[in-house]
């Protein structure tokens, strides 16, 4: 039954993706928020297509921990869910994303045109003036930067090194920088066919200070992140449909 519930939704989800991007072109010669407006919809009808395929319910916790107006939000990245879901939950998210999902037709050209922040992980210096440049225009006008500090999807156990560019952009926009834990790999597995039915929940912790040295800024991340994510894990999948 799982895995005739994840046929379904990989089913949706590639129809979905197909279809409103398609039909969302002429949102490319349309102001830019034109183009959020139709990533925003394209996200919330896979939240939707994975909870009525799958059973996949969201729980947000600790959303009063999120200032209004501009604030970089520190995510936690277990699955390719995380790169979705906020786009339902922000007015207007500015992800920071590698450069080469841009180039993606019809994907890439609305991320683009949304206002997504690329990022060349192999462009030095001039790349991260760049990011840094896009991430402050879109901290002055009111936006939310959402970055994932571990750089990549974590399979759920592993750890890696975070990263310093959340650093530099709590840095040059001086935003609060609120770290965020998820459980989603368990339910959407890194690089996994199947969607196991059960909750995701999200926990928004209280905002660090953005003018924190590299260090402490990681420090804090890592260990505020990880200790939640821990809890959340330990947490038993309750409400979950059987099958």
């Amino acid at each position: 039954m799982i895995w005739l519930r994840s046929l379904a939704f990989n089913i949706l989800f590639f129809g979905i993706t197909a279809v409103v991007s398609l039909l969302a072109v002429p949102a490319l010669f349309m102001p830019r928020f034109a183009a959020m407006g139709v990533t925003r919809f394209w996200a919330w009808l896979v939240v939707g297509a994975l909870r009525f395929t799958v059973g996949v319910r969201v729980e947000i916790r600790g959303w009063e921990n999120l200032p209004p107006g501009g604030v970089v939000i520190a995510a936690k990245h277990q699955s390719a869910f995380d790169t979705i879901i906020w786009l339902s939950l922000l007015p207007d998210p500015a992800y920071v994303m590698k450069k080469e999902l841009l180039a993606i037709p019809l994907y890439g050209w609305h991320a683009r045109k949304a206002g997504m922040i690329p990022v060349d992980r192999e462009g030095g210096g001039v790349a991260l003036r760049n990011m840094l440049r896009a991430a402050t225009t879109a901290v002055a006008a009111g936006r939310q930067v959402v970055i994932f500090p571990e750089g990549t999807r974590t399979a759920v156990g592993d750890r890696v090194a975070y990263q310093p560019g959340v650093v530099a952009i709590a840095a040059g926009t001086g935003a609060p920088v609120v770290p965020v834990a998820t459980d989603s790999g368990r339910v959407w597995g890194r690089r996994h066919f199947l969607k196991r039915p059960g909750v995701i929940r999200i926990s928004v912790l209280p905002p660090l200070p953005p003018k924190l040295n590299r260090a402490a800024m990681l420090t804090a991340l890592e260990t505020q992140i990880e200790g939640e994510t821990d809890r959340l894990m330990a947490e038993p999948q309750h409400g979950a449909p059987a099958g």
